[in-house]
């Protein structure tokens, strides 16, 4: 009894040594608080959603999702071979083309009038703090920060480990000239050696003009945090203009804000939104695929590139089951789909055919 009772000592304080370290980042304080405290949704320390968000759905408690992780039957949620990837040099794409490439997940470049511009990038191997679960699923090629091109603008579109990667950062950080997120975001990238005057955090619907496009945060339906206290920082999504029209969605439970962005900041050439890590579980903070369809109608989105699948096992259903159900969806509704594989260019101006890549990988 005394050696378990040392253990768990042990294990307890080990745990909160290692939440000290930098990459937990940082809480806001100051004049950053005060304008996170000014905004009507930021009540008792935290942001919430416009919609009645909970965690979970109705009946479901975490117990029965710990049982759905480790007691039920096994789906492939992870593929046996590798995930095939398209090698090309970044550094040299014509700069007069507009592109879209994907990494996994939901990291990708993007170049627009010029401007080079990344989302959420997360190059390492593990999507937890803990490099004991969540792993990278096996690829052909992985890129890292030394593939990528100096970045006009990084886009953070919340804080949670998948989308904000610290030691994808610190490596990244010295190639980027300026970084748009929420509110209460830039805490963390300032204690990672970020200088705050190239950092700007953006309300709901706050704008901002940089580099010629017009950049303006949305609404989504989500959570954030590094730790085990939630909703500190703000979760976004972002509307770019340039000479193409982008909706960046992050992360978001589906909701009526995608009828409201479409109707004031649409149409759109392109929504690049979630598709994965979902279940009927925690369906109001991750879409079901059937709803990335319906979300990028509401958008009027010309096209819809779904992200946040083929990297992290973070839910329990196959790896290749977000891609089939939503070309399914997208098929029964004549919705124009793109699923590029990880790595390939995407001209924005002549859509490639598009590919089921994942087809016949065991």
């Amino acid at each position: 009894m005394q050696i378990l009772l040392i253990l768990i000592v042990l294990l307890v304080v080990g745990g909160l040594l290692y939440m000290r370290h930098d990459r937990f980042g940082a809480n806001a304080t100051g004049e950053r608080l005060a304008r996170m405290e000014s905004k009507p949704n930021y009540k008792n320390g935290a942001f919430d959603n416009l919609e009645p968000t909970p965690a979970l759905v109705e009946g479901v408690t975490y117990r029965d999702i710990i049982k759905g992780f480790f007691f039920t039957k096994k789906v492939r949620n992870a593929p046996q071979d590798s995930i095939p990837v398209v090698i090309n040099d970044l550094h040299t794409l014509p700069i007069d083309s507009n592109v879209y490439v994907w990494f996994g997940h939901s990291s990708y470049f993007i170049q627009l009038d010029g401007k080079k511009i990344l989302v959420d990038p997360v190059f390492s191997k593990y999507a937890t703090p803990i490099r004991v679960s969540v792993r990278a699923f096996n690829s052909t090629y992985d890129y890292t920060v030394q593939d990528m091109p100096e970045v006009d603008i990084l886009f953070i579109t919340h804080d949670h480990w998948d989308h904000l990667d610290y030691n994808t950062f610190v490596k990244l950080k010295h190639k980027i000239k300026h970084i748009v997120t929420g509110l209460g975001v830039g805490a963390h990238l300032e204690k990672w050696g970020y200088p705050a005057d190239r950092i700007t955090e953006l309300y709901w619907g706050d704008s901002v003009k940089l580099d010629g496009i017009d950049i303006t945060s949305t609404t989504a339906r989500h959570f954030s945090g590094r730790t085990f206290k939630r909703n500190t920082t703000l979760w976004s999504s972002f509307v770019l203009q340039g000479s193409k029209k982008l909706f960046l969605g992050g992360d978001s439970g589906y909701g009526q804000h995608f009828k409201e962005i479409g109707q004031q900041h649409g149409p759109f050439d392109f929504a690049i939104l979630e598709n994965g890590q979902y279940n009927e579980m925690w369906h109001y903070i991750h879409m079901m695929p059937e709803e990335v369809i319906i979300a990028t109608e509401d958008l009027r989105a010309a096209h819809v590139i779904p992200v946040h699948s083929a990297k992290f096992p973070l839910a329990n259903h196959a790896w290749d089951e977000p891609l089939i159900r939503i070309t399914e969806a997208a098929q029964e509704s004549h919705v124009e789909l793109i699923t590029p594989k990880i790595g390939q260019v995407i001209y924005m101006d002549s859509i490639a055919s598009n590919t089921a890549w994942w087809e016949g990988l065991r």
